[in-house]
Order: C-alpha cells, then structure tokens, then sequence
C-alpha cells in the first residue's frame, strides 16, 4: 500500500467520530449518572502517551483528556483541570486574577472514566487467556538457586 490519505481511509486507519456511552459512580452516597463522548485510542493518545513517558504530565489525566470528548470530539478536560481541578469560580469573582483551582477530579468518577475508555477501545475483542502448557514444558526450573560463592581454584 502507498502511504496516502484515501489508502488510510480505505484501511480503516482514522478513528472516526466518538462514541457514546452512560457512565455512573458514587459522589458520597448519591449515585451519578452521565452521559460521555469517548474518543477512540488515536493521535491524541500517543501524543499523551509521549508526554507521559517523558515526565511532562500524569498518565492517567492525560489518557482521559485525551479520551473524554463532546459530540464533535473536542476535549472537555485539559490535564491540569483532572489533576488540579477547574479555576474556583468563586475565587475568580472575587479575583480576576485568582489562580486557585477546585482540587482533582474525584476518585470515583476517575474509575469510571478509565473503565469506559477501557470499554470503547476494546469493543469487539476478546480477551486471551494463556494457554495452557502440557506438563512440564515451559515450567519453571525447580532447582536450586546458583551459589554466589566465588569458586576455589
């Protein structure tokens, strides 16, 4: 294949639009409910996939701002706002200027977005299992560990 935009097209190799889906989880006792945009693992993931590796930002925010979309698939956080939380509205009314933030995205609704990208991105497939070995082949060895004694010599 050439590498060209309508081989890619023809392959399949653009992620299309996001997909939609329900989320719920608990804030306190009161059980949420929402509806999300999940976009499919695609450019903005390796790119967070990248910043991660590098040190720049939290994996984990970063998957989710880079997967969690509105119905045109434009994102609806920026790491900053799961880590750190949204600008204090509050703060910002009595200060234009107020840098202070609402705190990090809650661990409850964190969980249920990673399952539901998790969700999206491995619709259709099926999780192996290993295979089981016939016995003895792939085993560990059950001998004993090597000495670190030097040798006599």
């Amino acid at each position: 294949m050439k590498l060209n935009l309508e081989a890619l097209t023809q392959a399949g190799a653009f992620t299309g639009r996001p997909v939609e889906r329900e989320i719920k989880w608990k804030q306190g006792e009161t059980e949420l409910v929402a509806t999300v945009f999940v976009r499919p693992l695609g450019y903005q993931t390796a790119v967070n996939d990248v910043l991660s590796a590098t040190g720049l930002h939290d994996n984990y925010a970063g998957r989710i701002a880079a997967s969690i979309c509105d119905e045109q698939g434009k994102p609806v956080f920026t790491v900053l706002d799961i880590t750190d939380g949204p600008l204090d509205p509050a703060e910002l009314a009595k200060d234009p200027g107020s840098s202070k933030r609402l705190g990090a995205l809650d661990g409850s609704l964190t969980v249920a977005l990673m399952m539901v990208i998790a969700e999206v991105n491995n619709m259709g497939k099926t999780m192996s299992s290993p295979s089981p070995t016939s016995s003895g082949t792939n085993s560990p060895s059950r001998s004993a560990p090597r000495s670190r004694k030097p040798r006599k010599g």
